[in-house]
Formats: structure tokens, C-alpha cells, sequence
């Protein structure tokens, strides 16, 4: 008898199964707040998922094409600090990957704005990008 094949915990870090957790803000249920949001951006970066990334970024900072061929093997997310006001955001995050097999970090205070009831990811300052 075939086993069968347990489901794929979510990338951002999460306990829960993908489907469960970033993957229903993918399919487009919007996030509820933006440390969601965050991390199921991170998610479809470990993804590429082009689409999610661009239609979660703000219009004033969005670039118009997002380029996702670099050969990042993303590891893991770790969540520093969030903090909400109102229609405002930031999540401090490090993120960790490999590129060619050599080690990374990307540290970065994030900054989000609801409009209309949805977040969006605005910018970010880049700390340092190497472990």
C-alpha cells in the first residue's frame, strides 16, 4: 500500500501546511494584516511567484518587471520585530539563503500601508545582505 506523501509545511516558517498558511494569500484571499503579508512574500520569493510579489507591492515603489532567475535556495525566515499603527507597517526580518552555494543574509525593516482595506509592501532598508 502507497503512503501517502505528507503536505508541504510553508516556507515562511510556519507549523502549518502551505495550502494553509501563505499559500491561500497567493490564490489571492488577501493577508490580513501585513506581517502576513510579509511572510507570504517571503514565501513566493522561496517560490517565484512573480505575479504575488508584484500585485502585493505598492504602485509607488513597484518596479515594472521582477526578475526571479537568480539561483537562491532560500532557507529560512526569521521574524525580528513587527510593529502596527493604524494604516502603517514595518516588519524587521532576516531572511537566509544560498546562492551558489555560498551562505547569505538579507536584514531588513520592511514598510507596509493598508489602502482600501489591503496591505501592500512599500520599500525597505537592506542592512546587510552577507552572513
Amino acid at each position: 500500500m502507497k503512503k501517502k506523501k505528507a503536505p508541504a509545511l510553508c516556507p515562511c516558517g510556519s507549523l502549518l501546511d502551505y495550502k494553509d498558511c501563505c499559500g491561500r494569500f497567493h490564490e489571492k484571499e488577501p493577508a490580513p494584516d501585513a506581517l502576513s503579508l510579509m511572510k507570504s512574500r517571503y514565501s513566493a520569493f522561496v517560490k517565484k511567484d512573480a505575479d504575488y510579489l508584484l500585485r502585493t507591492w505598492h504602485e509607488s515603489t513597484r518596479p515594472s518587471v521582477l526578475d526571479l532567475s537568480e539561483p537562491i535556495k532560500w532557507l529560512g525566515l526569521e521574524i525580528v520585530s513587527y510593529e502596527s499603527e493604524g494604516d502603517s507597517a514595518t516588519v524587521s526580518f532576516i531572511a537566509r539563503g544560498k546562492i551558489n552555494g555560498r551562505a547569505f543574509q538579507q536584514v531588513e525593516k520592511s514598510r507596509f500601508v493598508r489602502e482600501n482595506g489591503l496591505w501592500f509592501y512599500v520599500d525597505g532598508d537592506v542592512a546587510d545582505e552577507h552572513a
